[in-house]
């Protein structure tokens, strides 16, 4: 893409604060894209570094397990820059146990910020979008979306239903402007897979770079994480006209995880 190709559009990106989501809403900024930014932490730094990049940024903490308060996120955005013109669902949590242990109320919150609140994003950008005959719906998904390990079924099943998602809203919106595709990342080394890698160090007396490679050897054949700024630059890619005609995609970045 050109420089500042983006510029005049806004994005929103869900779970923006650290890793992938602010890589992504890095990379959508360098092109000169206006943000809106969400999230739980430090909200001040991640404004920061992206209005470095010479665009308006608007930060609103809507927890995205409560739909009145995605209501509220979407209706902000739209307030402050008229609509959304790109969606990046990347809102995710994860829990691991087996499904007969697994605690209710983890799988409940799970599914909804994980997929349920896509659905919600969706719906309230989508008139807007329609309506100008352009818009880009990016939603984060995983190699967990189109493969399965174990003791992750809450977080299986959401990925999986969020390329399932992905694809009938593109079928839905096939004849217009605005498209809809996933990205489905490998490993990616943000800061709560670095936790399970010194978690791993730790337990196990490794060093820092064994227990990644241990980690990655398991699933991941390249034996390199993925990066947020490669995530970014996909999703660049996908807002631009090049990609005006992939619609549905679930976007394998795995390093040969799902090829094997």
């Amino acid at each position: 893409m050109t420089a500042r190709s983006l510029h005049g559009k806004t994005a929103l990106v869900t779970g923006s604060t650290s890793g992938i989501g602010l890589g992504i809403a890095l990379s959508l900024a360098r092109q000169g894209a206006n943000i809106v930014l969400n999230g739980f932490g430090d909200a001040e730094g991640p404004k920061a570094e992206v209005a470095a990049h010479g665009v308006e940024v608007l930060y609103h903490g809507a927890d995205m397990r409560q739909p009145a308060e995605i209501d509220d996120l979407m209706t902000q955005a739209a307030a402050t820059f008229g609509r959304v013109d790109i969606l990046v669902n990347n809102a995710g949590i994860q829990h691991v146990a087996n499904v007969e242990d697994f605690p209710v109320d983890k799988w409940d919150a799970v599914i909804a910020i994980n997929l349920t609140s896509a659905f919600h994003t969706t719906r309230l950008a989508m008139p807007a979008m329609k309506a100008a005959n352009w818009g880009r719906i990016i939603n984060i998904a995983s190699a967990h979306g189109l493969v399965a390990s174990a003791q992750k079924s809450a977080y299986v099943a959401s990925k999986h239903g969020i390329v399932g998602f992905t694809k009938a809203v593109a079928l839905e919106t096939a004849t217009t402007g605005v498209t809809s595709n996933a990205i489905c990342p490998g490993w990616v080394l943000t800061p709560l897979v670095q936790k399970q890698v010194d978690a791993r160090a730790a337990a196990k007396g490794q060093t820092n770079d064994q227990a990644k490679n241990e980690l990655l050897g398991e699933k991941q054949p390249s034996l390199q994480f993925t990066t947020p700024e490669e995530l970014g630059e996909l999703a660049v890619f996908l807002c631009s006209p090049a990609a005006n005609n992939v619609r549905g995609v679930a976007w394998q970045v795995d390093g040969g995880w799902t090829a094997q």
